[in-house]
């Protein structure tokens, strides 16, 4: 067991917007005559995004200004821009004329800026423990039994993949997330069924039905279509840093009405260049008469039942509640992400929660607790801080002003002790 010094920030976890912080860190120690000492802890034993959803022809869904630290440092050495120059693609993707890259792309320049903040980050660093030793003081436990201390802790724990109820993941239900770690295990299938209605969904559909011309590919979701990504200019303002600020001053009443009205700039929509050509492609087929793309819209997956030879998706339809039994290969759960709450521990007790149980969080990212020491959460604060909380929009900002709360140790109201 190592037992490490006291470091003002141990992150947990290591995905972008921790990423970003460690970014945000190195840029100001670089200028500041007290350095600010950090350590990240990363149970993966390199960086990794979304790693079994990279298909080579997927695009981001947001613009490369908001990548790592544009938004807040525009002469950030850590820029895309800059990713491009020593890539030496900039010039090239100046002539794309193309706001958004290749996910392949982004997740590239996510590794090339980790690499430069390697010196901050313990790969292979599983948290298994967080508790309080002092009141200004936490220490975090490794799977290692290595126990590293800090005067302030930031969570970024990520997404939890969402599973049906009733359905359990196997070696023929599979999530998305998993989706390019094992398509290679697919030996000439005759069918292949897809359930979800969002990006990732379709993106998949269209790349077995490319990948598998034998094989039928049914598309299953509850809609009556694919439904189109609202990115229109003003819509997307929902995803602007002054819109946290009016979202978390709102009712509560007011923010679930924005979270509803804009729930399709995100949520379960699709790119419509993508809609497009998977319309193209049913509409050949039955020109053709060899129809393999199956849209079976207005419809739930059930339950999966499995056999030693294959598995049977049980789909229902919403519209008369009749059954049709699927055999296939596999059934591909494209159902999306829930916001992981973060694993706190022993500290749950110190925490506050609203009636609903979810955790109160300042406007700078913090915890409302009875402890001095810092608690920040980058994730799970949709309820708090708007659309978003999960989403690469808004990472470079938030960054900042988790570094700005910590530099300057802002009060927060402290909770009376039973």
């Amino acid at each position: 067991m190592l037992v490490h010094p006291i470091y003002d920030v141990v992150g947990i976890g290591f995905g972008p917007s921790n990423l970003a912080l460690a970014i945000a860190l190195t840029e100001h120690n670089e200028q500041a005559e007290t350095p600010v000492t950090a350590v990240f802890l990363e149970r993966q034993q390199a960086f990794g995004w979304h790693r079994g959803m990279l298909l080579d022809d997927a695009t981001m869904q947001v613009s490369f200004l908001k990548d790592l630290v544009t938004m807040r440092n525009p002469t950030s050495r850590f820029s895309f821009l800059c990713y491009l120059k020593d890539r030496g693609r900039l010039v090239d993707f100046v002539n794309h004329k193309n706001l958004f890259p290749l996910r392949v792309e982004f997740h590239d320049y996510f590794e090339w800026a980790a690499a430069q903040v390697d010196d901050l980050v313990t790969y292979d660093a599983e948290a298994v423990g967080v508790e309080a030793v002092e009141d200004d003081l936490f220490e975090v436990t490794t799977a290692t039994g290595d126990v590293y201390r800090a005067r302030n802790l930031v969570f970024a724990t990520g997404l939890r993949p969402t599973v049906p109820e009733g359905v359990v993941l196997s070696d023929r239900v599979w999530h998305n997330s998993q989706f390019l770690h094992r398509v290679g295990e697919l030996k000439d299938p005759k069918r292949l069924v897809v359930v979800g209605a969002g990006q990732s969904a379709a993106e998949a559909v269209a790349h077995l039905h490319r990948e598998f011309p034998g094989a039928e590919i049914c598309s299953v979701f509850s809609r009556y279509g694919y439904s189109p990504a609202d990115d229109s200019s003003f819509a997307n303002r929902i995803f602007d840093p002054e819109a946290v600020d009016h979202y978390f001053d709102a009712p509560d009443a007011v923010k679930q009405r924005l979270m509803d009205y804009h729930r399709n700039t995100n949520y379960s929509v699709v790119d419509v260049d993508l809609i497009a050509q998977l319309y193209r492609t049913t509409y050949r087929e039955k020109v053709l008469g060899t129809e393999r793309l199956k849209m079976m819209n207005m419809t739930r997956l059930v339950a999966v039942e499995e056999s030693a030879t294959g598995a049977r998706a049980v789909v229902q339809s919403l519209v008369t509640g009749e059954q049709e039994f699927l055999d296939t290969d596999l059934v591909l759960l494209a159902t999306g992400y829930d916001e992981a709450t973060p694993a706190l521990g022993a500290l749950d007790a110190a925490c506050a929660r609203d009636a609903a149980g979810r955790l109160v969080v300042g406007r700078d990212y913090r915890v409302r607790t009875s402890l001095r020491g810092g608690i920040y959460v980058q994730g799970g604060t949709e309820h708090s801080h708007g659309i978003t909380s999960s989403l690469l929009s808004n990472v470079a900002v938030r960054s900042g002003e988790i570094l700005d709360s910590v530099l300057t140790n802002t009060p927060v109201p402290v909770l009376a002790t039973a």
